[in-house]
């Protein structure tokens, strides 16, 4: 039961009752006063811990913007930079968090403490002055009374009458200040309920307020989120495939590391202990040097090094050197050394010892030493070359796939059995049985026999088609600059291979070009076929670290050969072509995916290359390892969208874009069990279901069913017309660029919203809708 009204009848009788009902008010009043000054301590508290942790959020903010990646090479890619890029993003989202933070730390002050601050101050403070005055009357009054009554009834009348007036007027005083009090306390108990309430409703709208604002922040960053997980998997796809390609040059660098000595300007180089001489009683000292020895100029160096120092350098020591002769453990009491004479200190030789025999040999070849040793290089001998015979291989094998194989899936990704591509490619470059081959008929060869014979020949001409000597100029444009700017770049480079080459890889090319058009059905993208054919049109000269990490760049040189191939063979280059671009390290402002221009041109198609799954018979573990799965972020293929994953909720990804309604993938969510609902990235990681694939040393594609019904929603607008009302120029390889007027043929609605897909200038690739009309 709640407190009883005080009722101000009762101020008159002052009774107990009364009494105990205004003590139940008055004690009610200062459970509240200690609420209210409880709640004041924890809400300070509140703000200085709100305060603290928004520093705290500050200083790792500025943490993740002060870091920055280092990257092993001279360039990275698109998806590498956005990756950089990310912790600044990441940072910026922590300020902007945090200023909507101290917007309600603010409103903490404002809303909650100040107002019960002001309430406990003029209202319950007031009650308590009220009090004292009551109490204090209380006290006067009955006081009072009793003196009254204690008078003699002997007292004149006069005295007595004017006591009794006395009595009554501080009587009336005392019932007015009476009901003053009740109805203050009355007053108070109701004003309480709203006067504190309010500012804790007021708080937490402010709570809320903040927390919507996150939630908006979260949307806003939801698409950038999006598109940095993709660039996340691409990256670690091209970072499996890269890490076998390392593992396998360390391996062969293990058992041999002669044969794979990197190539540079010294003759020979490496550690020598030197002896130092002192003077008596000390003897001599060896002192570890890194020495470096030109045999051109006869240029000998050596700088001091201890490793165990803290790797300490001293000074370099350079001199001419006149003569290296062996010494016999007859002369020394060390093994494994020789002696060096500088031409400007003759007749005063300098004793160095090797860490053994072989090592000494090989610098006393160096040194053209007395008892110097042959060092027999490896040479290899290739019985591939472009010939005749090579030309009728290509074509007879070309022909062969497009009129057998064209749409099967995985084209050039399924692996032939090793002994039978071998059988193959030995008849194929014997000229006797050449021409007695049958590929388009037989069908003791199957197309993936084919195509691995193929992609086995242009591996094993003596350089590959793209020539090492125009290798790092191919790169070069693949690691920066605009669309336009890379394909004006490689096709003055393709000018300058040599003849044969040229015509070779046009053949090549224009087949490939053909095999993505079918991709829909063989699932061999654009950029899938890059993936394939980047390390077998190209690769470096010397086998290192860093050219591995070029292997990515490859890829996105033989994707811009494919969807530009009319332009680069057909056309010549421009004869005022600048020298190559310069790259820049440096991450971009903004994502490609991210349109500076307004309206439906907010979003960009994100690029999602398939993984595929690589195929291969009982006896094909054996065969050689194929081509590493990297992609390229950079560019998306101009041809017809990859079908989307069966495994895949609907809408979810569709080909090379990635959808982003929400509402769709909410609604799938929600009918798996929560322990089962994988992750944005895990979708894109799908396990094969081929044991067999498992073995595989590099990570595979993953073919999808094609999605059921695709093809009868395209050809429901398929053979449209439209009319470009306004120019663009393209910032992402898969869009097309084109000025007022220009006639777009089968223009097609694209699944990524506000975008349509149609051919200009046979070209294929994406429009924004709000930029032409249908004819």
């Amino acid at each position: 039961m709640g407190l009883q009204p005080l009722e101000f009848s009762d101020c008159y009788l002052d009774s107990p009752w009364f009494r105990e009902r205004v003590r139940a008010h008055e004690a009610e009043l200062e459970k509240t006063n200690k609420f209210i000054k409880e709640l004041l301590k924890d809400g300070k508290n509140l703000i200085a811990a709100t305060k603290n942790l928004s520093a705290a959020q500050r200083k790792f903010a500025h943490s993740l913007r002060d870091f920055k990646f280092e990257f092993i090479g001279d360039a990275e890619t698109d998806d590498e930079r956005y990756i950089d890029a990310s912790l600044h993003e990441f940072s910026n989202f922590l300020k902007n968090l945090e200023e909507q933070r101290e917007i309600l730390a603010l409103s903490v002050t404002e809303t909650l403490i100040k107002p019960l601050e002001r309430f406990r101050k003029e209202q319950l403070g007031a009650v308590k002055e009220e009090k004292k005055k009551f109490d204090k009357e209380t006290e006067k009054n009955y006081s009072l009374l009793e003196k009254h009554l204690n008078l003699s009834a002997k007292k004149k009348e006069l005295q007595l009458q004017e006591a009794d007036n006395q009595v009554e007027q501080n009587r009336k005083h005392f019932y007015e200040l009476s009901l003053e009090y009740v109805c203050k306390l009355q007053e108070i108990q109701e004003r309480k309920k709203f006067e504190c309430v309010e500012p804790v409703l007021s708080f937490f709208q402010g709570l809320f307020t903040f927390y919507h604002q996150g939630y908006e922040l979260a949307k806003d960053f939801n698409h950038y989120k999006t598109a940095l997980q993709i660039n996340i998997q691409n990256t670690r796809n091209r970072f499996e495939g890269t890490r076998s390609e390392v593992e396998e040059l360390m391996n062969k660098i293990r058992r041999n590391p002669q044969e794979h000595k990197r190539a540079n300007h010294f003759t020979m180089e490496g550690y020598l202990y030197v002896q130092e001489k002192r003077p008596a009683p000390f003897g001599s000292s060896w002192v570890k040097h890194y020495c470096m020895y030109r045999k051109e100029t006869k240029k000998f160096s050596m700088i001091p090094f201890e490793h165990r120092s803290g790797g300490k350098v001293g000074d370099e020591e350079l001199f001419v050197l006149t003569y290296c002769t062996k010494r016999n453990t007859d002369t020394i009491d060390r093994r494994f050394c020789f002696d060096l004479e500088a031409s400007d200190r003759p007749g005063v030789p300098v004793t160095m010892q090797a860490f053994s025999e072989e090592d000494r040999k090989l610098w006393m070849e160096a040194l053209d030493g007395k008892e110097a040793v042959s060092i027999i290089f490896k040479i290899f001998f290739y019985s591939a070359q472009l010939d005749k015979i090579g030309f009728t291989i290509i074509k007879k094998c070309i022909s062969a796939v497009e009129t057998r194989g064209i749409n099967d899936q995985g084209l050039y990704r399924v692996v032939g059995v090793s002994s039978k591509v071998q059988r193959l490619l030995s008849l194929l470059m014997d000229s006797k049985t050449c021409n007695e081959v049958d590929l388009e008929n037989s069908v003791d060869w199957e197309v993936k026999t084919i195509t691995s014979a193929m992609k086995q020949y242009l591996r094993s001409l003596p350089e590959p088609l793209m020539t090492y000597e125009l290798h790092g100029e191919f790169i070069v444009p693949a690691k920066s600059g605009s669309p336009e700017s890379r394909v004006n770049a490689v096709h003055f480079l393709v000018h300058k291979l040599p003849e044969k080459n040229k015509e070779m890889l046009e053949i090549l090319v224009k087949h490939l070009a053909n095999v993505s058009k079918h991709a829909k059905k063989n699932l061999m993208t654009v950029a899938n076929l890059g993936v394939v054919f980047g390390p077998t049109l190209m690769r470096p000269q010397e086998e290192t670290v860093a050219a591995i990490m070029d292997l990515k760049f490859q890829n996105i040189v033989v994707e811009i050969l494919i969807e530009n191939h009319e332009k680069i063979f057909k056309t010549l280059p421009d004869a005022t072509f600048p020298e190559p671009i310069s790259m820049s390290v440096s991450p971009p402002n903004a994502p490609p995916r991210q349109s500076r221009r307004q309206g439906q041109r907010i979003k960009r198609p994100l690029a999602v290359y398939n993984l595929c799954l690589e195929l291969d018979d009982a006896e094909s573990h054996s065969s050689p390892r194929e081509d590493t799965p990297t992609g390229s972020m950079d560019s998306l293929s101009s041809q017809s969208p990859t079908p989307a994953f069966s495994s895949s909720p609907p809408g979810l990804l569709d080909g090379n874009h990635l959808i982003m309604d929400s509402g769709d993938l909410a609604g799938w969510t929600t009918h798996l069990p929560a322990q089962s609902r994988p992750s944005m990235v895990s979708w894109m990681n799908i396990p094969s279901a081929n044991p067999a694939a498992t073995n595989a040393a590099l990570p595979t594609f993953f073919f999808p069913s094609p999605a059921p019904g695709t093809d009868r929603a395209v050809e429901s607008v398929a053979h449209r017309k439209a009319r470009a009302v306004y120019p663009c120029e393209a910032e992402h390889s898969s869009e097309l660029s084109f000025q007022i007027g220009a006639i777009f043929e089968d223009v097609q609605f694209s699944r990524e919203p506000g975008w349509l897909e149609g051919t200009l200038n046979g070209k294929r690739g994406l429009i924004p809708q709000n930029y032409v009309q249908f004819l």
